[in-house]
């Protein structure tokens, strides 16, 4: 008998505990998911005025190690249908995602966004993505443009450790622009202009008719360019595809670039490039330059070319500066390139001159010119539809320590034979060393031994100031 109660007591109190378990099991869940709710409501007050029954936006708590938090514009009342101005959508979702260690403001796929023109602008925490994986579109007509608008389209400043990826596309509609070039202000907006960033990465995306340059960096250091394709028609003017200026340690790598312009343009300020493995044309082919316009000091350096082909270029590699310009150029290498109907595919030229500025930037007095000196082209091969070289030096400030390397080229008809090597350079000093095809590339240069290059040496000096 005292076993039968001693177990029906055990028993109570069992089921007692039990069942105390289970409620404050019930009251920890419903304590959690009120303290939840703050973070979705506080996101949806900055979505803007999108309708209810779409989800908000990820909550913006830091992430744990490896993940990322997103911020789709969607949910920051963007249409996403190629008519509506998502402008502030995108804004609104930017601003949020600056604000969280390792966020993702996400541009998705399926959707064309029409954003006009905007500034996204740090500092920004860390590792901040922007991923375009559908369609960002600009205003189609060059009168709808507001006037802070005309330099760029897509603004970004102060961004550090921060990328650009996806899948999608970037589309400056610049056809209206282009039509009108002749009656409207020469500057003309640039798609995707970066200023005083630091440690960008710009991956995998299209970037495609912009009305001017489609990717610029002013001002930069530690950038990468990697697997990225821009385009627009031959015809559209000025519409550079990657623009350098006062930008430092750059690497451009793996991408396809045909355009109106340079496939690669390299200004002043410009220190420590390397550009390789590049596909360029149309275009006018990768250029250092124009440097030294309206006698102003450039200085570029340390750049490095390597890997590329050009296909239907006006131009192949080419250094251009202008009459009565200051400065240097120095330490650059172009090799293993590759030219299939390219106009001319080495070009020096000190002497260069945009027509359309002509009785502006370029009167015949003006003495001096941007220094040129420690250029090597290497295992350069292929063929050519006007000449394989031109070395148009300033007699003021010759070309020195140029070096000709492996030199392949034959014309794309037998009518260009004719010309000799001598008609092809001028002022320029340094080395050959063969195979060399024409050999009369190998008249291009005058001996480093020559007399007058002590001469040359010293109006380098006046010159350089950088």
């Amino acid at each position: 008998m005292k076993r039968s109660r001693n177990s029906s007591t055990l028993l109570f109190l069992f089921l007692i505990v039990c069942v105390t378990f289970s409620i404050v099991s019930i009251d920890a869940r419903t304590h959690h998911n009120k303290k939840s709710k703050p973070h979705n409501e506080h996101h949806k007050g900055k979505g803007g005025s999108h309708k209810s029954h779409l989800p908000g936006p990820a909550p913006a708590p830091l992430p744990s190690s490896g993940s990322r938090t997103t911020f789709p514009v969607l949910s920051f009342g963007a249409k996403g249908d190629g008519v509506s101005d998502d402008s502030k959508a995108l804004l609104a979702a930017w601003k949020a995602a600056c604000r969280v260690k390792g966020a993702t403001v996400e541009i998705p796929s399926g959707f064309k966004f029409l954003v006009h023109p905007v500034t996204l602008e740090g500092a920004c925490m860390p590792d901040l993505v922007l991923q375009i994986d559908g369609t960002l579109l600009a205003p189609s007509k060059a009168g709808s443009w507001p006037d802070s608008g005309l330099l760029q389209w897509i603004n970004l400043k102060y961004v550090h450790n921060f990328t650009i990826q996806g899948t999608g596309s970037v589309d400056g509609q610049g056809f209206d622009w282009w039509s009108k070039s002749n009656h409207i202000p020469k500057s003309k907006p640039t798609a995707l202009r970066f200023y005083s960033g630091f440690d960008v990465t710009v991956r995998d995306i299209k970037i495609l008719n912009s009305p001017q340059c489609h990717l610029k960096f002013d001002n930069s250091a530690s950038i990468k360019v990697d697997n990225i394709t821009i385009t627009s028609p031959e015809n559209s003017p000025n519409t550079d595809g990657i623009h350098l200026q006062n930008t430092k340690n750059v690497e451009i790598q793996h991408s396809t670039i045909g355009c109106g312009d340079d496939c690669v343009s390299i200004q002043t300020g410009c220190d420590n490039v390397h550009v390789h493995h590049i596909k360029c044309g149309p275009g006018h082919g990768i250029s250092l330059g124009g440097l030294g316009g309206n006698q102003s000091t450039a200085c570029v350096s340390n750049i490095i070319v390597n890997d590329i082909s050009f296909n239907n270029t006006q131009l192949g590699v080419r250094i251009k500066t202008w009459p009565g310009g200051r400065g240097s150029v120095k330490n650059v290498s172009f090799s293993n390139i590759e030219v299939s109907n390219v106009g001319k595919p080495i070009v020096i030229d000190q002497n260069y001159c945009d027509k359309k500025l002509k009785k502006i930037m370029c009167k015949k007095n003006r003495r001096g010119a941007v220094a040129i000196s420690g250029v090597k082209y290497e295992r350069i091969t292929g063929n050519y539809t006007q000449q394989p070289i031109l070395l148009n030096c300033s007699s003021d400030t010759p070309c020195t320590d140029v070096d000709l390397i492996d030199i392949q080229l034959k014309p794309i008809s037998e009518k260009l034979r004719s010309s000799p090597g001598r008609d092809w350079c001028q002022n320029s000093y340094g080395k050959t060393k063969a195979p060399l095809v024409p050999s009369s590339i190998d008249y291009c240069l005058g001996r480093d031994g020559s007399p007058l290059l002590k001469n040359i040496a010293k109006s380098h000096e006046k010159n350089i100031m950088c």
